[in-house]
This record gives structure tokens, C-alpha cells and sequence, in this order.
């Protein structure tokens, strides 16, 4: 098995393992902030069993590998959105004033236990790193992989005539997709013409909306003329009535 000091020292290690985030919690639990995602600094430091500035200061010293691997920190809007979503995190000891904050997706610890040097619980995940590793190597130097059962029948699968249908049907996929890249200017245009089209409607339909009250206007206009055509005939009704019975005596 390699040196534990091995992942201290070569980052090419360290990448090639960095997956393996389960060794943390074979080594100890991790207790993961309310997103189920991130830890803060207090949290790494606690685990490991140091200080906060001994995290700091790695994270200083090798502050691009741990950038890669999700470490970032959180300022003004991005800070007041994460408090709102956290706020069992915010106890007396990460005060409502802080102006940003650091956190650490479990890749990160994962690489700050791969570096950090006096720490037992960081050796302890760097040995259950290696022996994993080492046993994977030696299961692939004692011969053959033996391929799971599901691998193999998914193989057979793929060489019998299933298979063909899968390439024939990858085939048209590929034919479909240059199909719908050649539609796509002509959708294109047509959305822009239905746009236009629904565009004109609106004017349209504002222009006969204007139409309807207008006519209303109209209407009532007439009922009103009619009132007056009709008091005006009550009023000349007896005048008429007088002439008439003028034109009797003589």
C-alpha cells in the first residue's frame, strides 16, 4: 500500500480519488448543514478535530484545488439568500452581521482531509483511501474483472438482434434531429408571422370594442330623441284639437 503520506503530497492522488466522499462518513459522520449540500468552516474544523485556522489556512495555501472541488464563499445577496434558506445555521456564533461566508461541498472536505497534516481523523480517511484503492488494484492484477450479472446480460443484449434495432433507431434519431435543425429558421418565421398575426387581432378587437361603445352611445342618443319626438307630439295634440273646433263654428 502506497505511504499514507502519498495524498499530502501528489495532487494527481488526490484527484483520482476525490470521488470517493463515502470515506468520511466510514471514518466519522459528517453533519451536513440544512441543504444537505455544504458545510462551514466551524463544521470542517469540528470534524477533523482542530482549529478553524488551521482550515483557513489550508484552504488559503491550496485555495484553486479547493475552489475545483466546490469551495466558495458567499457574499451580500447570495449570503442573505442562503441565511433565509439555513436559518438553523445562524446561532450565536455565526452572527446575522457577517459579510460572507465559506462553504464546503463534501468534495471539498474530502480534499481538506487529504491534505491536512495533524489531524488523526484526517489520516484515518487518508488510510481507508488508500486500502480502498490498493484493493482495487489488486483485484484488477489478479485477473479477469468479473462483470457483474447485469453488465453481462446488457452486453449480450447489445450483440443480438436487439442491438441492430438500437443502432437503426439511434440512426433515425440522428435523421430527426437534422430534421428539426432544418425546421427550426422556418418555425422561426412562422412564430414571428403568428406573433403579428396576434398582434393585429388586439387592435382589431380594441377597434370593435370602441365600435360596440359607441353604438351604445348611439343608442341611448335615440331613445332620447324619441323621448322628445314624443313629448313634443302630447304637447301639439291639443292645439290641433282647438283648430279643429274653430273651423266647426264658422
Amino acid at each position: 500500500m502506497p505511504p499514507e503520506t502519498a495524498l499530502l503530497e501528489s495532487r494527481a492522488l488526490r484527484d483520482s480519488v476525490i470521488e470517493r466522499t463515502d470515506a468520511l462518513d466510514k471514518v466519522k459522520v459528517l453533519s451536513m448543514l440544512p441543504d444537505g449540500v455544504h458545510v462551514t468552516t466551524r463544521i470542517v474544523a469540528t470534524y477533523f478535530e482542530v482549529g478553524e485556522e488551521a482550515i483557513k489556512s489550508l484552504a488559503k495555501r491550496h485555495r484553486e484545488e479547493f475552489h475545483s472541488n466546490g469551495m466558495h464563499t458567499l457574499r451580500g445577496p447570495d449570503l442573505q439568500s442562503f441565511h433565509r434558506s439555513n436559518v438553523d445555521l445562524w446561532d450565536s456564533s455565526y452572527p446575522q452581521a457577517i459579510t460572507q461566508l465559506t462553504l464546503y461541498p463534501r468534495r471539498a472536505v474530502l480534499n481538506v482531509a487529504m491534505l491536512l497534516r495533524d489531524s488523526d481523523i484526517a489520516r484515518r480517511v487518508r488510510m481507508y483511501l488508500l486500502d480502498v484503492e490498493e484493493r482495487v488494484r489488486a483485484g484488477r492484477e489478479s485477473g479477469p474483472e468479473r462483470l457483474p450479472l447485469e453488465q453481462i446480460l446488457t452486453e449480450r443484449l447489445l450483440e443480438g438482434p436487439i442491438g441492430t434495432r438500437l443502432d437503426a433507431v439511434e440512426s433515425r434519431l440522428a435523421d430527426v434531429g437534422s430534421a428539426l435543425r432544418e425546421l427550426a429558421p422556418w418555425l422561426a418565421r412562422m412564430s414571428a408571422r403568428l406573433d403579428g398575426m396576434d398582434q393585429r387581432l388586439d387592435a382589431h378587437g380594441r377597434v370593435i370594442c370602441a365600435m360596440s361603445e359607441r353604438l351604445c352611445d348611439l343608442g341611448e342618443d335615440m331613445k332620447e330623441v324619441r323621448r322628445d319626438v314624443a313629448r313634443l307630439k302630447a304637447a301639439a295634440e291639443p292645439r290641433r284639437s282647438a283648430r279643429g273646433k274653430g273651423r266647426r263654428r264658422r
